[in-house]
């Protein structure tokens, strides 16, 4: 941030000694202490947070993208299926126009009734 090197805060301490005076110094260095402190945490907040939206703003992004590729997968199955459904609608219709119709019992005659299926017996 700053560029200060060794030489400069001595120069700066001097100074800060001869305008302060030796009984208050220290109170007035743990002040600056405590002040810079708190700065530094107070930008490392800052920081945290801004890492923490950009980080939000990537998933969020991934997020919309995955929901466009599952609804665009989503679509192109659902007209998959309509095609299909189609194709085996008209087949069976085709089907059903080919096969001779069967002959209608006529109310006076009985339908034939069914054969009783025989279940397989267990053994013991």
């Amino acid at each position: 941030m700053f560029d200060i090197g060794f030489s400069e805060m001595v120069v700066i301490g001097l100074v800060a000694l001869i305008v302060i005076g030796p009984e208050r110094l220290p109170r007035v260095a743990r002040t600056i202490g405590h002040l810079v402190g708190r700065l530094q945490r107070y930008v490392a907040d800052v920081k945290s947070d801004i890492n923490r939206e950009i980080e939000l703003d990537e998933l969020r992004k991934m997020k919309d993208s995955m929901q466009q590729a599952a609804s665009s997968f989503e679509s192109s199955v659902q007209s998959e299926l309509n095609k299909t459904e189609s194709e085996l609608n008209s087949a069976a219709a085709a089907d059903a126009a080919a096969a001779p119709a069967a002959p209608a019992a006529t109310p006076d005659e009985p339908a034939p009734a069914a054969a009783p299926e025989k279940l397989p017996e267990k053994a013991a």
